[in-house]
Formats: C-alpha cells, structure tokens, sequence
C-alpha cells in the first residue's frame, strides 16, 4: 500500500533538517574537538573511534533485525569501502583522521533519511536522489566551513563527504532495496534527475573556483608560493589591513563571521616559517620570512586571534638567519597553503563547466 502523501512529506522534511544541522554545526564542530582533545588529549581518538564503531554496531545490529542477511553484501560494500577510502585520504595524524571518519556518521545518516523520503519510487532513483542531496549537503557544508574562520573547506573533504554517502546508501539498500534498480527511460523521470546533477556539477564548480582556483607567483629572491590573489591583489589588501588594523585588529575570533582569506594565508606562511625553523631548516624559514615581510607585512606586525603576539621575528634573530640562508640562491617553493590551489585559466574553466552542464540537461 501506497504511504500517505504526509508521511512522505514528513520524512523528507526529516532529511532535509538533518542535513541542515549538518551544515549549520561545522562552525562550531571545531571547538567542540579542541575542547574534547583539551580534556582528554591521551584518549581523543579512542574516544571518537569508539563512537563511531558504536554506530556501526548498531547499524549493523538494525540491519540484522530487519532481515539483512540475505543482502549482507551490500552492507559489508559499505563498511569496507568507509574503511578503504579512509585509509587512502588518511593524514597520519591519528587525532584528525579520528575527526575526518566522523563524516562517514553524519552522511551515512543523512543518505539513509533522503533513502527514506524517496523510497516510494521503488526504482534506481532512489538511489540517484539521496545521492544528489547528500553530495549538495556536502558542497554547502565545505562553503560554510570555508567561508568561517578556523575551519577549512574544500575539495577533499566533499569527496569524502561523498563517499560517506555511498557507505550510507549501501546500508539502506541492504536493509530495505527497491524491487529494481534500473530508472525508467521515460523524460517525466529522467529529466528532473538530469536537472538534479546540473545542480550539483555546478555548486560543485563554484565552490572549486572560489576555494581552488587562485595565482602562483615568483621572485627569485623570494621563490614560489600560491595564493588566492594575484600580486596586484596581495599589495592592495596589504595596504588595505595597514590601515583597518591599526584601530581595528582581529584580535577576537568571531566564530560566525568572514574569515580573512588574507589573514589565513598569512598565517599559513607563518606557521610554515616556524615548522621550518623549529626543524632546522633555514632555507624554509628565511624564504617565509621574505614571503611575509613582503607581502603579509600587517600579519606579521599585528595581534591576531591566532597570534597573540605579533609573530615578526626580533632583529637580531632574523640578521642570524639572514647570516645562515641569506645567501643562499638555491630555489625556493613553498608549501604553506594547506590545500592545492589550481592556476587554471578561469574563461576555459567556465567554458568546460557550460560544456558538461549543457550536456547533462539537454541529454534529456
């Protein structure tokens, strides 16, 4: 029997703010870890892990009780394609790989509540749809976190978030599978899922060209860096924050405000410079410094919510690197930005983007 009309209404309302909570907590997932990490830094990870084996155990215990067994195959897909994937895209650092497989909960769940909305199409869009609206979640979820101060958002994560959305469509195909997988070949249902995939290639190419796409630049005394700005850019939000700064610092974080893309990338070179000084390597360190003298003067000067003390190096600490690396004319690249950053053409970019949107939505 056919649901009523409101119980399918209702859970994809479900969904829907399930995936908003998602969206609208990454601000603040941040600090939740750190306070976690602060609390209980020997047991951080044991901690996260065993939360997230918890709900595997109880997905997987769901799953039995419903009569899984005989689907047991895409349940074990599943799990072992979470398992893989984070053991590929893992960073060593057990602390944030214990963070990132989180993603793997909240995206499985929120796949498993659009399955839900969406089950009564009993065809292979149900898996298409939960498909889309996860991977938008996703999308809108790295903007956020791009677009707040201390988080990062970008492409890996998506592809991640993505992949936790596959581990969670396998769970509820195991549980509950449509009677066919195939989707009609008719327009009244191919169109609006060619619509759908539009949408997600190009909230997709936004989110790339903001976050990804940027400018590298050159000096021989200097070496090579990226950055989201051009030249030009850099010395005019240089001069820019001179100014602002010297009444206004951003001394408070603001954690639902606009991160400072040029204060971040300052304090990528920042953080590279004192990894490199505190390793040993001079060349690095005194390349930085050059980088941020020349071009991140202000962040250097200036009392940050990241530096409390303004982090220019002392007179006398910087002429003994100078001593050490100063002459040195090998080349330099830096590799401060913590994420790629494409120097791709932006008119051929847009035009590739045009291309494969115009295919997918007159291909029906």
């Amino acid at each position: 029997m056919q649901e009523p009309k409101a119980v399918r209404f209702g859970r994809l309302i479900v969904a829907l703010l399930a995936s908003a909570a998602v969206i609208l907590s990454s601000p603040f997932v941040g600090e939740l870890r750190s306070a976690l990490l602060a609390a209980y830094p020997a047991r951080f990870r044991f901690i996260v892990g065993g939360v997230i084996a918890g709900f595997v155990a109880i997905g997987v215990l769901v799953a039995l009780a419903r009569g899984v067994r005989g689907r047991v195959f895409g349940l074990a897909a599943a799990i072992v394609l979470g398992f893989l994937y984070s053991q590929l895209v893992a960073t060593g650092n057990p602390n944030v790989d214990a963070v990132e497989h989180v993603h793997f909960i909240e995206y499985g769940v929120v796949a498993w509540l659009f399955y839900e909305a969406v089950r009564p199409l009993d065809d292979g869009r149900v898996i298409v749809w939960p498909l889309i609206a996860g991977v938008l979640t996703g999308i809108v979820d790295e903007f956020l976190q791009w677009y707040v101060p201390i988080r990062v958002g970008e492409a890996h994560d998506i592809f991640l978030n993505a992949v936790a959305v596959m581990c969670g469509l396998g769970f509820a195909l195991s549980v509950d599978p449509p009677s066919r997988l195939t989707i009609p070949l008719h327009r009244r249902a191919i169109r609006p899922v060619a619509h759908g995939v539009a949408v997600v290639v190009l909230s997709f190419a936004i989110f790339f060209q903001v976050v990804h796409l940027g400018h590298r630049l050159f000096r021989p005394d200097l070496g090579m860096f990226w950055s989201r700005y051009d030249e030009a850019g850099l010395i005019a939000a240089q001069q820019d924050r001179q100014a602002r700064w010297k009444t206004n610092p951003p001394a408070v974080l603001h954690r639902l405000s606009r991160e400072d893309q040029y204060l971040s990338e300052g304090l990528w070179h920042v953080q590279e410079r004192n990894r490199a000084w505190g390793a040993g390597d001079s060349f690095t360190a005194w390349r930085e410094n050059m980088i941020l003298e020349t071009y991140f003067a202000p962040v250097l000067d200036t009392p940050t919510y990241d530096t409390p003390t303004p982090p220019r190096w002392p007179s006398a600490q910087r002429a003994q690197v100078a001593a050490i690396a100063g002459p040195d004319p090998g080349f330099y690249m830096s590799r401060a930005a913590p994420y790629p950053i494409y120097t791709w053409s932006r008119p051929a970019y847009w035009v590739s983007i045009v291309v494969i949107v115009a295919a997918v939505v007159t291909a029906c």
